[in-house]
C-alpha cells in the first residue's frame, strides 16, 4: 500500500513542478483537494457511509495538519528543483518516528532505527541536495528549502495523527483532508492573485488531484495496517519514481550516485518490510471487526 502511495505521489509532484510554472501555489491546492474531496464524497455517499466519522476532532486536526504539509510542499516543489524538493521532504520518518514514540508510544528496534538511516542515506546518495553536497546547484532557494523541511515536520506530525485514527474508514479521512484544504486556501487566493486555467492546465490540475487522491487512500491504509515509523520509511521509493520522472519531462538524468543509492534504498525498505510479521488493527474495510467476528489473521508482507 505505502508503495503505491509512493508512486501516485511521485506523480503528483512531477504535475505539481509542472503546473506552478504558470499558476499560484494555493490554487494548485484548491485544485488538488476539491478532485480529491469530492471524489471522496461520492464514494462515502455511494456506500453509505456518515461523512462525520467516529472522531471528528481528530479529523479536523488531522486535516489541518495535511494542508499544511501540503502546502508547504508544494511550494518547496515550485520553487526548488524536484529531487531536491523531495529528498528534503522524505526526511519526514525521521520526526515520524520521534513524534509516534512520544505520543502513541511506539518503539522502533534497533535494527528497524538501523535500517531507517540507512534508507535516509540512500536518499541523499539518489538526489545529493546541494546544500549538502555542494558543487553544481548550489544555493538553493533558501525559503524553498525552509517550506521543505516545515513540509516534512507537518507531515509527520499527519502520519501519527492518522495512526491515532487507524478505526476510522480511510475515505472518511481522505475526505475531511479535502475539505480542510479547501477551506484554508480559500482565504489564502482572496487575498492573493489568481486566474483562471486555460488548455492543458486544466488536465495538469485534474492529473495532480487524482494522483493524490489515489495516493492517498493507499497512504492511509498503509499506515492503519503498520507502525507509524516503519509504514513511512517504505515512502523513500517516491525518490526512484522520481528519478524516473526528472529523466522523462525534466531531462534529469540519473548517475553512478543515484544507482547506488537506489540500491540501499530498495534493499533497506525490502529488508524492513520483513523483520516481523504485520498484524492489521483495522478490519479489511477500515474499521473495527464487527462483534462476534474473529480477528484478522497476521499478513505477511507480499
Amino acid at each position: 500500500m505505502m508503495a503505491l502511495g509512493a508512486l501516485f505521489f511521485s506523480i503528483m509532484a512531477a504535475l505539481v513542478k509542472l503546473a506552478g510554472q504558470t499558476l499560484p501555489t494555493m490554487e494548485v491546492v484548491l485544485a488538488r483537494s476539491l478532485v480529491t474531496g469530492g471524489l471522496s464524497y461520492a464514494v462515502l455517499a455511494r456506500r453509505g457511509i456518515s461523512i462525520r466519522g467516529r472522531e471528528p476532532r481528530l479529523l479536523v486536526a488531522r486535516g489541518v495538519l495535511g494542508f499544511f504539509a501540503l502546502s508547504c510542499f508544494y511550494f518547496a516543489v515550485i520553487r526548488l528543483p524536484l529531487a531536491d524538493a523531495t529528498v528534503i521532504q522524505y526526511t519526514n520518518p525521521i520526526f515520524t518516528a520521534l513524534i509516534a514514540a512520544v505520543t502513541l508510544k511506539e518503539m522502533l528496534r534497533r535494527s528497524e532505527i538501523i535500517l531507517t538511516v540507512a534508507s535516509l542515506g540512500g536518499v541523499l546518495l539518489v538526489a545529493r541536495p546541494s546544500f549538502l553536497f555542494g558543487g553544481e546547484g548550489a544555493g538553493l532557494d533558501p525559503l524553498g528549502v525552509t517550506a521543505a523541511l516545515c513540509g516534512a515536520v507537518f507531515s509527520a506530525s499527519a502520519y501519527v495523527m492518522v495512526r491515532r485514527l487507524r478505526r476510522e474508514e480511510p475515505m472518511v479521512v481522505v475526505f475531511w483532508f479535502g475539505l480542510m484544504s479547501i477551506l484554508m486556501s480559500l482565504p489564502f487566493l482572496a487575498h492573493g492573485s489568481t486566474r483562471l486555467p486555460v488548455g492543458w492546465e486544466w488536465l495538469i490540475l485534474l492529473g495532480v488531484g487524482f494522483s493524490t487522491h489515489f495516493g492517498q487512500i493507499f497512504l492511509t491504509r498503509g499506515l492503519q495496517l503498520e507502525s507509524a515509523g516503519r509504514a513511512t520509511a517504505v515512502g523513500y521509493l517516491q525518490i526512484l519514481f522520481a528519478a524516473v520522472w526528472g529523466l522523462l519531462l525534466f531531462g534529469e538524468r540519473p548517475d553512478a550516485w543515484t544507482g547506488a543509492g537506489a540500491l540501499l534504498i530498495v534493499g533497506c525498505t525490502w529488508l524492513l518490510t520483513r523483520t516481523r510479521k504485520v498484524t492489521p488493527t483495522v478490519a479489511p474495510g477500515g474499521g473495527p471487526p464487527t462483534p462476534g467476528e474473529p480477528e484478522p489473521p497476521p499478513m505477511r508482507p507480499a
